[in-house]
């Protein structure tokens, strides 16, 4: 019933991890060619891959774990795609239902320690419930703001006998999505962009989850509307475009701070705006006279800023509604663009380009260009995750994928993974520090048995970077547990997994490296060694405004 409720709902692939409470289903499983189980080597990185699969091709995850420990191991994966609005189904076995509340071998209250980290949750406890849940379950997780949900099932369900009935229709109640888009807020929008002197459009992961880039970039060009991303948004308005500002945010560009911090009307859509857009609240955005904020959740108006035009919609149908009402700009936009500029030539990204070390830029200037604007890449968190998304160049949107909300550690490499099964036609890149790189590494096994075409780009500082960084700059430079020198040889360790990699240490070696990558037909990994100093910039120092953001110092520009 199970198997043929997932087909039923046009699953293709299930990311898992097989124990004693989920064996029933298992055991039924060669009886479902359709359905291609990838064994993973720990639930964590099982949940992380169907989330990047989620990401690449936007129908939703498939994941299965056992009871207990098996379970529990997924709640981090189900936490990362939560935050992110990722839609995920994580179908677990329990224990018997006579034995639940018990303590019974390898029982978990699995309800409760994801209930906080999950969008529904359902524990199954007889038999006639299962084709009602799985359904209802699909509906939740890919409607309206999308999310994980779990279905604990519990062993004596899975064993037990039944007719099976697919169940069709929906009965959740509670459960109200918004249809509609309010017409006179739209118009209200409208308005007060047309008449703002200094507007600013500010975009997020909605933007992408509802298809609406082609929508944001016709109100931007008839409005010109400069348009900064969130992290998440990245890719939701074309980075190369003379209205993009980049990204914005606690570690944004200069120019879009400034941008924001100046702007007289300020449009956020499909975002949370939170703590990393925002940095100190008190101080966000403080020539703002009209906040007008786009989000399909509702939960999300003013739960950090108040705003003055709040549109509770799927972005793509609110601006859709926006456009129609968008007069030509009643002030001329060319000062306020000119300034803009100005404020880009004043604050450029900026690194050292040689100070005897290999400089992580260099080494993402090179992978950018080969990715030339088709390839998916799958950054991990740190450092790592900041370089992949300043240094991003893409025009095409929806081919970033990153941990925004949890800033999960591990991720890129099963996302990666997960999001090469999703788009195989594709050429994906994962780039990770060595720190979050090792607590998902036994993942390689994955990549290597199914020989997928993933290029890993290893930036090993043998620190954790940020935490190094954040020491060195808000903490008096107490460098406290973040040295990693004492880390595996990780050319060495690919070879053991079974796949190729080489070692970078010289600006010369990138591109050699990058030809090796390419050529080869399947996993690589490329250790490159970079500066052990290399910071981010530019930065908000914590507690601050956006105003005191620090950019890389002059003397190593």
């Amino acid at each position: 019933m199970v198997l043929q409720a997932l087909e039923r709902e046009g699953v293709e692939l299930i990311f898992g991890y097989p124990g004693g409470a989920n064996l029933p289903i298992y055991q039924r499983l060669p009886n479902h060619p359709k359905l291609k189980h990838i064994l993973v080597r720990h639930e964590q990185g099982a949940a992380h891959m169907a989330d990047g699969y989620a990401r690449a091709c936007g129908k939703p995850g498939v994941v299965f774990a056992t009871s207990g420990p098996g379970a529990l191991n997924l709640v981090t994966g189900l936490c990362t795609a939560y935050m992110d609005s990722v839609p995920m189904i994580a179908i677990t076995g329990q224990v018997n239902s006579t034995q639940v509340g018990r303590d019974a071998f390898q029982e978990s209250d699995v309800i409760g320690a994801t209930s906080s980290v999950t969008k529904h949750s359902y524990l199954v406890t007889k038999i006639d419930q299962l084709p009602r849940v799985i359904h209802e379950a699909f509906h939740i997780a890919t409607t309206g703001r999308p999310g994980p949900v779990l279905i604990d099932i519990c062993k004596d369900v899975q064993q037990a006998e039944a007719e099976s009935v697919p169940h069709e229709r929906l009965e959740i109640p509670g459960y109200k999505l918004n249809g509609h888009v309010d017409l006179d807020r739209a118009k209200e929008a409208a308005i007060a962009l047309a008449t703002a002197e200094r507007p600013v459009v500010l975009a997020g992961h909605g933007v992408l989850l509802s298809h609406a880039e082609e929508a944001l970039r016709e109100l931007a060009e008839r409005a010109a509307v400069p348009v900064g991303t969130t992290l998440l948004g990245i890719g939701a308005f074309p980075v190369n475009h003379p209205l993009s500002l980049h990204m914005t945010g606690f570690m944004g560009t200069g120019w879009n701070l400034k941008a924001v911090q100046n702007a007289d009307v300020l449009m956020m859509v499909g975002m949370r705006v939170d703590d990393r857009v925002t940095a100190k609240l008190a101080d966000f955005a403080p020539q703002v006279r009209t906040f007008i904020h786009i989000d399909i959740d509702g939960s999300e108006m003013g739960k950090n800023v108040r705003p003055q035009i709040e549109l509770v919609a799927d972005a793509k149908q609110a601006i859709n509604a926006i456009l129609p009402h968008l007069p030509e700009p009643e002030k001329g936009r060319g000062t306020w663009l000119a300034q803009i500029d100005a404020w880009r030539e004043e604050h450029p990204l900026r690194y050292t380009h040689s100070n005897g070390h290999l400089q992580p830029q260099d080494v993402l200037i090179d992978m950018y260009k080969r990715c030339r604007n088709e390839a998916i890449v799958v950054a991990d968190v740190g450092q790592n995750q900041i370089w992949a998304a300043l240094w991003w160049n893409y025009d095409r949107p929806g081919l970033f994928l990153n941990s925004g909300g949890s800033g999960t550690m591990g991720f890129a490499l099963p996302a990666a993974i997960g999001a090469k099964f999703a788009r195989p036609e594709l050429p994906v890149w994962c780039v990770a520090g060595e720190g979050g790189f090792v607590m998902t590494a036994q993942e390689l096994s994955v990549a290597v048995e199914h020989q997928l075409d993933v290029k890993i780009v290893l930036l090993n500082n043998f620190s954790l970077g940020m935490v190094r960084q954040f020491q060195d700059d808000f903490y008096g430079g107490v460098r406290s547990q973040v040295d990693l020198t004492h880390m595996p040889d990780f050319v060495k360790l690919a070879e053991a997994y079974g796949l190729p990699a080489r070692r970078v240490e010289k600006f010369s070696e990138i591109a050699p490296a990058m030809d090796a990558a390419e050529r080869i037909k399947g996993p690589f990994l490329i250790d490159f060694r970079i500066d052990p100093e290399a910071n981010v910039y530019p930065i908000v120092p914590l507690g601050k405004s956006l105003n005191d953001f620090w950019e890389a110092p002059e003397s190593n520009a």
